[in-house]
Formats: C-alpha cells, structure tokens, sequence
C-alpha cells in the first residue's frame, strides 16, 4: 500500500518538547527495527516514551492496514507542547518565582518504503 500513512500520537508526555525533540531527530528517516535498536541505547529519559509510540505505530500499521513491519519507514516525526503545570517557589522578602512543568505530545508518523 504506497502512500499510506499510519500514525501514533503519545499525549501528556511530562516532558519538555525541547528534550525529546533531540530523540526524535535522530529516528528520522530510519527503518522501525533500526530506530528502535538506537533508542535502546540512548542515555536521554525520553527514548522509552518514544519507542512507545513508535512501536503503537508499527503494530497499527501492521494491524489496521495490513503492511508488513519490516519495510515500515519513520516518516515524520513532532513533539508539540502539551498542557503546562505552573508551580511557585517561595524566594526571599516574600516573593516567589514560577516554575513551568512542561508536558508534550509526541506525533509518530510511519509508512512502507517505496
């Protein structure tokens, strides 16, 4: 099936945007089984809620649309923010600064190669 795209979201991800978008540069244009054998041994937190979405992607490829696994190509690839927890710290004389706990969305698009 050339031109089909299979796509897995992982959502609320508490995670910035900005530490797993260096992950998710480095599986671009890669085959599933090769990107997965690379996040397995990456030291950064956020490889295991990407091969998670990864490998939701491969199985719905595999399951919905009958395509075959091993061919499957990481076509694209996003983290956009998510929702944005806001905490304070108590500073001196009485004043507080904020602390953002940010969250994102992880977008993992797959598809036979051609």
């Amino acid at each position: 099936m050339a031109g089909v795209e299979v796509r897995a979201i992982a959502r609320n991800i508490r995670m910035s945007p900005q530490k797993v978008r260096l992950v998710l540069q480095t599986i671009k244009g890669k085959r599933i089984n090769e990107a997965l054998a690379m996040l397995r041994f990456m030291p950064q937190k956020a490889t295991t809620p990407v091969a998670k979405a990864l490998k939701s992607a491969s199985a719905n490829a595999e399951n919905n649309f009958n395509m075959d696994p091993d061919d499957l190509v990481v076509l694209r690839v996003s983290a956009d923010d998510g929702r944005t927890l806001k905490r304070y710290r108590p500073r001196a004389r009485g004043r507080a600064n904020q602390i953002l706990k940010r969250s994102s969305h992880v977008t993992v698009v797959v598809s036979e190669r051609e």
